[in-house]
């Protein structure tokens, strides 16, 4: 299948690969491509840079769902504001419990909510909130560079491990408090309690619906975006690797920034590009041996750089016809 019949008969498309080879282009292209089909889409920055923000030459950063033409929207969440939200909320739970908020605790929330894993948790959550709320026709997300997509991608699998360890402990937990209270004659008080159980099963919940569209092959396509060179060659065989751990299995590669070939001819190409233009056809060959099955579209490097939406609509002319 080439790159359009896949995009269009997958409701959540997913866009991966290191920082600066173009997911963000691509993703903002297919947003385009596919609003212009009067599809109601929505483009969301999985990324902490404000990458969409640039490439659309609109301030998106933190302002929540942000309509950019007709049908197409974009979000970009600022993670550090939804990570203070959470431990507001938190506070205000134990303190609904207990009446205050005890030192020991405070400091744990502080220092759970500066590890990295807290703002990809933020920005996990708020995709959830968003494919849940059922808007949109399609849902596409920039994601963040290799390494941080392939455990953002695996965290619904991991975080459900998580929840049912959690679960079950408190479960067991519960029958031994009840246990006793029975044997000391005391009332039974088991709202709260009950409370947190329904608290951790609605996260159980959402998590598992997330990995059924995460694996879900019907619905959602993952697609990782390559360069022709050969470091970008060998992080894609090891990207490959790496999602197949957790069950995850691309949709294609793109295959980006490509020279036309037809410039080697030209004799006012400088020899300099010629020779960038040679390692490339090289690389390419390279590209075409190990991941033959798995190409689903080739795009060629742009005269300028692809932002606005002028640009945007050149580069989905080019890339989907």
């Amino acid at each position: 299948m080439f790159l359009k019949e896949i995009v269009e008969s997958h409701k959540y498309l997913l866009f991966a690969g290191k920082g600066g080879l173009g997911k963000t282009t691509l993703s903002a292209t297919t947003a385009r491509y596919l609003a212009s089909r009067g599809k109601k889409v929505i483009v969301f920055s999985t990324d902490p840079q404000a990458s969409l923000t640039d490439v659309f030459e609109r301030d998106l950063f933190g302002k929540g769902e942000v309509e950019l033409a007709g049908n197409l929207y974009a979000l970009e969440i600022d993670a550090d504001r939804v990570v203070s939200e959470y431990q507001a909320d938190v506070r205000k739970k134990i303190l609904d419990m207990y009446g205050s908020v005890p030192e020991e605790i405070e400091d744990y929330i502080k220092s759970a909510s500066a590890q990295p894993a807290m703002s990809e948790s933020a920005t996990f959550d708020s995709m959830i909130e968003l494919i849940m709320a059922g808007r949109y026709d399609y849902y596409i997300f920039d994601m963040m560079p290799h390494g941080h997509a392939i455990r953002f991608l695996s965290m619904a699998s991991l975080l459900d491990t998580w929840i049912n360890k959690v679960v079950d402990i408190r479960k067991d937990s519960q029958e031994v408090d009840e246990r006793v209270r029975r044997m000391s004659g005391k009332k039974t008080h088991g709202t709260e309690e009950t409370g947190i159980l329904g608290e951790l099963q609605d996260i159980k919940n959402r998590l598992d619906f997330m990995a059924k569209i995460i694996g879900g092959g019907d619905t959602t396509a993952l697609f990782y975006v390559v360069i022709p060179e050969q470091m970008a060659i060998m992080d894609t065989e090891t990207a490959i690797a790496e999602f197949k751990k957790f069950g995850i299995e691309l949709s294609g590669i793109i295959v980006n920034q490509v020279y036309p070939r037809e410039l080697l001819s030209d004799p006012d190409v400088p020899e300099f590009l010629k020779s960038r233009i040679r390692m490339q056809q090289s690389n390419m060959e390279i590209i075409h041996r190990k991941f033959a099955d798995k190409i689903v579209a080739e795009v060629r490097m742009m005269d300028r750089e692809p932002k606005g939406f002028a640009m945007l609509e050149k580069t989905a002319n080019m890339v989907y016809g």
